[in-house]
């Protein structure tokens, strides 16, 4: 069972969740931990997206407490535009449905602010748990690709699915408490 799953916008303060999420057994899957100056990086670049209107962002909390960070962007996908996910939950909070949730509450948001047709996820093709997300969430399996992560190749697996379903898009009050 998740607990309660919220969605809140990046901001300023949560930039300490990145570092938590350098681990090397959180990093496995993407060939290992970035410099702590790419962290601050990262950062900057979520809430600058964020500001530009091309990004959404956001922490999970699980009941109250920090548990990961999912956003979307923009992206590409066989030369075609579309909106790209990514996530990450925290050690303590993997397990119990977090990702999941989280991952419904994004898809509504997505639902109602996605501007191309598709979403698209790349986990690594030997991350079990997302690539298993992702099929459960409704995405597709497109295909594989390889590209220099972090300095080094990493094999991805290309999942996508509408950006726009009725049935995801009905407003969620959890969706996004926005800080701002």
């Amino acid at each position: 069972m998740p607990g309660t799953v919220t969605l809140s916008m990046w901001s300023e303060q949560d930039e300490p969740l990145l570092a938590l999420a350098n681990a090397p057994a959180m990093t496995r899957h993407l060939n290992g931990p970035e410099p702590a100056d790419a962290l601050h990086e990262r950062h900057r670049r979520y809430l600058r997206l964020q500001d530009q209107g091309t990004a959404r962002m956001f922490r999970i909390d699980r009941d109250g407490a920090p548990a990961g960070s999912i956003g979307w962007w923009g992206s590409e996908w066989s030369g075609a535009p579309v909106h790209e996910a990514g996530w990450f939950v925290l050690p303590q909070a993997q397990g119990r449905g977090v990702a999941a949730e989280a991952l419904r509450l994004l898809l509504v948001d997505v639902a109602e602010h996605a501007v191309h047709e598709r979403l698209a996820a790349f986990p690594a093709v030997g991350n079990v748990a997302s690539n298993a997300l992702c099929r459960r969430s409704g995405f597709l399996l497109e295909g594989q690709l390889e590209e220099e992560f972090r300095g080094a190749p990493l094999r991805m697996n290309a999942w996508l699915r509408p950006a726009r379903r009725p049935a995801v898009a009905a407003a969620d009050p959890r969706c996004v408490v926005d800080r701002r």
